[in-house]
């Protein structure tokens, strides 16, 4: 047992230089382990970076047309009253 350990903290030590590469992450979902290299993580931000500027440019370009309009909605209930609204382009 004496030496057991000494032998197990060498290989724990000696195999955990390539570990970079993962990215372990704990958080209220349980573990996750991510075993894409840093590249390959960056490589998927930027796409979804992309994607997100993609979002915003077609959401500029239908709220600047100018053929929209606000919608409000006002419905009784037994709690009081209930106002929605929306905004609604043609």
């Amino acid at each position: 047992m004496k030496r057991l350990m000494p032998a197990l903290l060498a290989a724990l030590i000696t195999t955990s230089g390539a570990a970079y590469a993962q990215s372990i992450n704990i958080g209220p979902g349980g573990v996750q382990v991510d075993p894409r290299s840093p590249r390959e993580r960056a490589v998927d931000r930027e796409i979804r970076r992309e994607d997100r500027y993609r979002e915003r440019e077609r959401y500029q370009r239908v709220r600047d047309r100018g053929d929209c309009r606000t919608v409000t909605t006002i419905r009784e209930t037994r709690r009081g009253e209930v106002r929605r609204t929306e905004r609604v382009c043609d």
